[in-house]
């Protein structure tokens, strides 16, 4: 099985080698690749040239991560198109022959998304949501239209009946699963098919992040709500997880202020992104999208894993 696979990147210089090298790794070798830049300033563009990817331009002023992906997909030849952000990297080389399988044997599989992990260097906080939201246990035909385009592949026959909506301010990719399930078609969770996400974010990036997805969210499920009890009840009650699963670790101290900024800001914004309406003025896009932060310095040795071959 082949299949086409589209990077989403901006600025993506420090990262996008690793997701490249990993795919040269790949037991499936027959990939095309497409890279949707968004503007870089830095060498992202031609570090994927280097390694033989299409490039599709969108302007920084017209982003969405949903018009992204179908600038991306219009260019695809293949039916099997794996998403990835291009700051993720497989963990071990049959990465893409994990997430392609469900289709062979189901011909009502929509979408197929893989398991997500942090890096060393990821807040404490985003490794137990990492943990949550991903689990060990694959689940071979889930009910909930829960996914992620981090890692995930569709059947571009059903996107070309219904393409992402490129006015959502984020979860693009949960709208496009729930109207797959409405349509009689099937969503696995391969969890295998892992990755290291690598996020770094400031406790901005990280406000910014949720609040925009929770915008998303009101739009996609308008009966959704977060209110002032949420918010005061989830903060609490996860930083005291939080807490408890560190100190059981031995690892407290070093995170103890990082959780419970991650989960005041990760709360703060979802409680922020309810109360929102989801219209994208430009100030929203510069700040949703291309917010300049100072992100700590990449370290490669420290940073990524090698791929691994023995998932035992």
């Amino acid at each position: 099985m082949n299949c086409s696979i589209v990077i989403r990147a901006y600025n993506e210089e420090k990262h996008i080698g690793r997701l490249l090298e990993g795919l040269r790794q790949q037991t499936l070798k027959d990939v095309e690749i497409i890279l949707v830049d968004s503007g870089s300033t830095d060498q992202t563009v031609s570090v994927a040239e280097a390694f033989g990817a299409r490039i599709v331009r969108i302007p920084s002023a017209e982003f969405t991560f949903g018009r992204s992906l179908n600038f991306g997909l219009r260019q695809a030849t293949r039916e099997f198109v794996i998403i990835a952000s291009a700051h993720v990297y497989p963990v071990y080389p049959d990465w893409l022959e994990s997430l392609l399988r469900p289709f062979a044997a189901d011909e009502k599989m929509a979408l197929t998304y893989g398991k997500q992990r942090g890096p060393v260097t990821a807040k404490y906080s985003e490794q137990q949501i990492y943990h949550q939201w991903y689990p060990d246990a694959g689940n071979p035909n889930q009910t909930t239209a829960f996914c992620n385009n981090a890692n995930a592949a569709i059947r571009k026959s059903l996107w070309e009946q219904n393409q992402y909506d490129e006015t959502l301010t984020g979860l693009e990719d949960l709208a496009w699963a729930k109207w797959a399930q409405e349509h009689g078609c099937n969503i696995t969770y391969v969890a295998e098919a892992e990755i290291i996400h690598i996020h770094n974010e400031t406790p901005r990036g990280v406000f910014n992040r949720y609040r925009r997805e929770a915008m998303a969210l009101r739009r996609i499920y308008p009966e959704a709500h977060f209110n002032f009890y949420d918010f005061v009840r989830l903060t609490i009650t996860n930083i005291f997880s939080d807490l408890w699963h560190a100190a059981r670790e031995r690892a407290l101290w070093k995170n103890i202020s990082s959780i419970f900024w991650f989960r005041l800001m990760q709360f703060y914004g979802t409680r922020l992104g309810h109360r929102e309406t989801s219209l994208i003025t430009p100030q929203l896009r510069e700040t949703f999208y291309y917010a300049r932060e100072l992100k700590p310095k990449y370290n490669a040795k420290r940073d990524i894993e090698p791929i691994r071959y023995d998932k035992n």
